[in-house]
Parts: structure tokens; C-alpha cells; sequence
């Protein structure tokens, strides 16, 4: 095993006077199969292909250094969105970067993937460029831009590529190297599932679509343009199925984006496979003497045994890059990565996880979905169970207890991803149970988000009495072991529909629980999320209900304080919001107030309180 060339020496100490391809990102490079960019780099090299990588490259030289690929570049822009990578969800400048060389920040532009690309094409005018990634998946048609507070193109224009790929990329890339290695050209890859690409209208020939509202529709500043976008959304949301989706097009101007349906994921036999190439399961040397890379560290000793998720949280993008269908791989496949990782010569013994997305999700959610596809306009887990998901953690269960099992592995936990509405609906506690008993490291972090069910439904997630039920029988069985664990639970504070009223139930539900949560998430409006649609029209798109949302800084950070209301410096913050809301009833010393304040400190609210406005029954 070696690493691929980042250098042109290591490049020609191969024998190579060119790549077929070259992959530019907006990481350092780490050959681990939690990297993207590793991932398609191996496939395309167990296909035969010469790949070399170029990693977060600044000058005209650092794109220039392996001169032009036989075939195409493949541009990303990391792990990471490079926006998020940049900035926190209050738009301010990040000071660390884990995917980068000693943690510093800046190393990667705004907006990784078009900066790239743009100079690719300026510096290499023939080369086909094709984007994929995260931040390219995400932005594939016309999307509102937290950043810049308006409705951007789709990335594949902005970048002036010649191809997008979306969701993950082992199938695409094989079928688009062979086609290129076979003769054709970038332009004639029209028919490849899990791409899109752009016509000039003229050369459009209409075909059975979807078709969403037009950029200049969506990207109208208007109440009408809001709609249209909420519309867009819920078109590219419903059509992401890999067994129904249909080809969806969006007319941008002049030209047409085009997006080919979602391509099938990865078979168990095929996911083994990806697995089982030849990673170095580490950055690059050339890194060591820079501080190493630090996003390593979090993935070093842990398992991805699953893709894709049917929970499909609202806020979350997952199910719309890699799909609400679930791949699993093997035991064996599973096993022979465990192995390989009690040989290196810094495991101490413990595997730190052993999940994916959503941990114990090992099946597709139920029988239909494998033969007609996931229903477009229902959720699997949410606000409730659907009757037809089937429940089962016998075959987690079972890969756990092998795991357990190999020499040299004292532990093997799960430390994030557990679905807990998905757990506690399991009629057969024995994976609840192990779970508990050995695969919980001190902290088991779960994901409630919020107390007040009016947010959890905007949130696609259950409601908070699926959760109490869960954290109950928790305790239960780690008091029966004569255990200390405790679950620490993700909050997220600002989501559209959450009001201030909202927010104060949080705390109110925290200090209940003797909860002191440390971080706290506020929204974070990214591309291609039905939340971030809901922020910026104000309506759910998948009902186009009406959907509060809390916009200004004043109150986004009363939302975040309130769920910190403990912190001293949040005391000032905390008190206007609760006399904004008229509850002054929490300050003081009772044992249900949250703030200790003085006499002056409590005064009546000098305007009306803010109270949910539930809209009128026609």
C-alpha cells in the first residue's frame, strides 16, 4: 500500500509522465475511507486508472503541477462545506479548519468548489471538469445562500463545469471514466444516473420531467417568489428516490440544469468492496512535521458500517445527498476492518464507533420501499411510526457481539447516530439491553432537539414523549447494572418554528432534567435541507403551512441563551427575553425560576408579550 501522488516526484517516482485524473479538494489529504476524496480515488484506482491529488491548492502553479489529466479533473470541496468550514452559524470566521494541516483556517476559499473550478478552466480551457462532493451535491439546482442572504444558481453553472455529481460517487465515477477512457465526450454523458449537466434551451428536446420553477421564479425577492421556491423544494425532495425519482430540470435563464434520476445505492457486495481497498487509514506524511491533520483523530479507530438514512430529519441533509434507502456492508466486511485496526500501532484496544448516519439502521424501512421506493410525502420515524417500518436490531446486535469478540478489542462503542424513537419501538429489548451494558462509553449522545412538539414537527422528529420514554427505560437498565452513564442529548435552538415561548420550555424542560448542556446548535441554514426552505420562505414546503421563524440576531441569541440560562453571562440576556415573553414569573427564587434576580431586575414587560398565534380554523 502506498499513498497516491500529491507531488509531481511522486508522481513520476510511478513511472507516470501524466493522471488519467486529478482530484482537486479543499482537504489535506487523508487516505481513510471516512474522506471522500480517498474513497473515489481507490475505486478509480482498482479500475486501473492513474489518479494524483491536488490538495487545497492556492497559486496558478499549485493547479499546474501535474500538468493536464488524460481523462478529466474531479473537483470537491473536501468533507465539508467550505462555508460551514468558514463560518458559524452566526456568520462569524471560524478560527480552526480539522480537515486541514495543523487545524488552521483558511486554507481552502469561500466557496471551494466554483473557485476551483473556475481556475481550472481558465488554466486548462479543454480539460473536462467534473464536481461532486457535499458542497456540489447540495447546491444542484437554484438554492438560497445563508451567506449572502439571496437565492444563488445551481453550483453547476456558477462553477462552469461540465458535469455534477450528487449523492455518492462510487457508481458515477466508474461509468464516467470508462465512457471517457472508451472515447466519448464529457458533453455526450447525458444518460448517467446520480449526475446532472446543462443545455442551452434551444438545444433542449422535451422528455417526460419534473419540472421546477425557473431560477428567476425562485430567486424573485416577492411573497410569490418565496412560493415558487417552497414549490422547487418540495419537487427536488419528493423526486430523490432511487427506485421513482424522475428526471428534474430547472430552467436557468437561457440554459436548462438537468438532473438525471438518483442512481441505486450500493449493493452489500459492492459497499465490501470499496471498503476493502488499499487505504493508508491516514493523512499523508508530508503532513507530520505541519501538526498532522486533526479531522483524523475523531474516525482513526472507528467503523462506518452503513450509508443513507430513512429518519430524514428536516434539518439534516443526509437523506437528500446519500439517500433514504440504507446499504449495509457485512460482517466479514466489517470484521477484517476491525482487524486491520487492532494492527496499528497506536490502538489502545477500543473501537470509539461503529455507525453511520443513524448507527442501527441495518434494513430498508420496510418491503414496499424496495420494490415502489420511499413514500414522497410521508416520514418513515415521523411525527410517528409508520405501521409498515419493520424494527429489527438483531443483525446489529449480532455484528456488535463479533466485534466484542476479536482479540486485542477491550471495547467497542457507539458513541453518536443511535436513532432512539427507532430503539425504543423494538418490542425486543435485547439490543437496548447490550447496548447499555457494553457499548456506551460514560455518554451516549443522543438527538431529541427540542422539547415543544410544534418545533419537533417542524423539525421532522418525533415528539418529546417518545423520547422520555426512551431516556426512562435508559436508566432503567443502567441502574439494574449498577451503572453511571448518561446520555447527553443535541439541542438546537432557533429552528424555524420555535418562538421565544418555545425556547423558555426548553430551559424550563433543561433545568427539570438537570441538564447543563455545554454546546448548544443554533439552526444552521445550508443548502439543500427542507429547514433551510422554511427559513427563507417561511412556509414548509412539503405543506406549504405558514411557519414561524426567528430571523433577527436579538432573538436568535435569547433562543441560544435561554438554553444556556445558567451561564453568568447570559444572565442579562436571559432576563429581557423573559420579560419579552411576560414570564416573569421565572425570575426569582423559586425552585421553578430560572434566573435568581433582584427586585429591580423584575419588572413588568413595557410592551405586549409575544404568544404563539395559532392560526384560525376556517
Amino acid at each position: 500500500m502506498s499513498f497516491l501522488p500529491i507531488t509531481k516526484k511522486e508522481m513520476q517516482s510511478r513511472g507516470w509522465n501524466c493522471a488519467d485524473f486529478i482530484i482537486v479538494t479543499g482537504d489535506a489529504y487523508v487516505d481513510h475511507p471516512s474522506f471522500g476524496t480517498a474513497i473515489i480515488s481507490r475505486v478509480l484506482e482498482s479500475e486501473g486508472y492513474k489518479v494524483c491529488i491536488i490538495s487545497q491548492p492556492r497559486s496558478d502553479e499549485d493547479y499546474m503541477i501535474f500538468g493536464a489529466p488524460k481523462y478529466a479533473f474531479l473537483v470537491n470541496s473536501g468533507n465539508i462545506d467550505s462555508m460551514v468550514a468558514h463560518y458559524t452559524a452566526a456568520k462569524k470566521r471560524r478560527s480552526d479548519d480539522a480537515y486541514t494541516p495543523g487545524g488552521r483556517s483558511g486554507a481552502r476559499p469561500d466557496r471551494a468548489v466554483i473557485v476551483y473550478s473556475n481556475n481550472l478552466r481558465r488554466i486548462f480551457p479543454n480539460s473536462p471538469i467534473a464536481i461532486g462532493g457535499l458542497e456540489a451535491s447540495l447546491r444542484r439546482f437554484a438554492h438560497y445562500d445563508y451567506w449572502d442572504n439571496k437565492v444563488r444558481p445551481s453550483i453547476l453553472l456558477d462553477s462552469k463545469a461540465d458535469l455534477l455529481m450528487y449523492g455518492m460517487g462510487e457508481k458515477h465515477i466508474i461509468e464516467i471514466a470508462a465512457r471517457l477512457r472508451d472515447g466519448e465526450k464529457i458533453n455526450e454523458l447525458t444518460d448517467i444516473k446520480g449526475t446532472c449537466y446543462a443545455v442551452a434551451t434551444k438545444d433542449y428536446k422535451p422528455t417526460p420531467v419534473k419540472e421546477c420553477p425557473s431560477f428567476e421564479a425562485v430567486s424573485a425577492d416577492s411573497e410569490q417568489g418565496k412560493r415558487q421556491y417552497a414549490e422547487s423544494c418540495r419537487i427536488q425532495q419528493q423526486e430523490h428516490d432511487a427506485i421513482r425519482g424522475k428526471t428534474v430540470i430547472q430552467r436557468h435563464g437561457d440554459k436548462i440544469v438537468i438532473q438525471n434520476p438518483p442512481h441505486t445505492p450500493l449493493t452489500t457486495e459492492e459497499m465490501d468492496k470499496v471498503y476493502s481497498l488499499p487505504f493508508e487509514r491516514n493523512y499523508h506524511p508530508s503532513y507530520e512535521d505541519l501538526g498532522g491533520v486533526p479531522g483524523i483523530e475523531e474516525v482513526k479507530f472507528s467503523i462506518i458500517h452503513n450509508r443513507g438514512c430513512f429518519g430524514a430529519c428536516n434539518f439534516c441533509s443526509l437523506a437528500y445527498h446519500q439517500g433514504r434507502q440504507i446499504s449495509c456492508r457485512s460482517h466479514e466486511s466489517v470484521l477484517t476492518e476491525a482487524k486491520q485496526i487492532t494492527e496499528m500501532p497506536d490502538f489502545k484496544g477500543y473501537i470509539h464507533d461503529v455507525g453511520g448516519p443513524t448507527a442501527n439502521f441495518r434494513f430498508p424501512s420496510c418491503e414496499k420501499q424496495l420494490k415502489s421506493g420511499l413514500c414522497p410525502d410521508k416520514k418513515c420515524l415521523a411525527p410517528n411510526k409508520c405501521p409498515a417500518v419493520k424494527v429489527d436490531h438483531s443483525d446489529f446486535l449480532s455484528l456488535l457481539t463479533k466485534l466484542r469478540k476479536l482479540p486485542k478489542i477491550k471495547k467497542v462503542f457507539i458513541r453518536s447516530g443511535i436513532r432512539f424513537d427507532y430503539l425504543i419501538a423494538d418490542e425486543n429489548e435485547e439490543f437496548f439491553k447490550e447496548l447499555v451494558q457494553h457499548h456506551v462509553s460514560g455518554q451516549l449522545k443522543v438527538a431529541p432537539e427540542h422539547c415543544s412538539n410544534a418545533v419537533l414537527k417542524r423539525m421532522g422528529k418525533p415528539s418529546i414523549e417518545v423520547y422520555n420514554r426512551f431516556k426512562k427505560r435508559f436508566y432503567e437498565l443502567t441502574q439494574s447494572i449498577n451503572k453511571k452513564q448518561f446520555l447527553v442529548p443535541y439541542l438546537m435552538s432557533s429552528h424555524p418554528g420555535s418562538t421565544i415561548n418555545d425556547a423558555i420550555e426548553l430551559a424550563k424542560f433543561l433545568k427539570k432534567e438537570g441538564l447543563h448542556p455545554e454546546q448548544v446548535q443554533d439552526f444552521y441554514p445550508t443548502p439543500g435541507t427542507v429547514s433551510t426552505c422554511m427559513f427563507y420562505t417561511g412556509l414548509d414546503p412539503m405543506t406549504m403551512e405558514k411557519v414561524y421563524v426567528p430571523r433577527t440576531p436579538e432573538e436568535k441569541a435569547q433562543q441560544r441563551a435561554l438554553l444556556q440560562y445558567y451561564r453568568p453571562e447570559n444572565r442579562k440576556i436571559v432576563i429581557d427575553a423573559l420579560r419579552k415573553a411576560g414570564r416573569t414569573d421565572l425570575i426569582g427564587s423559586g425552585k421553578h425560576c430560572l434566573i435568581n434576580a433582584s427586585n429591580n431586575e423584575i419588572k413588568k414587560p413595557k410592551r405586549k408579550p409575544i404568544r404563539n398565534i395559532k392560526k384560525k380554523k376556517k
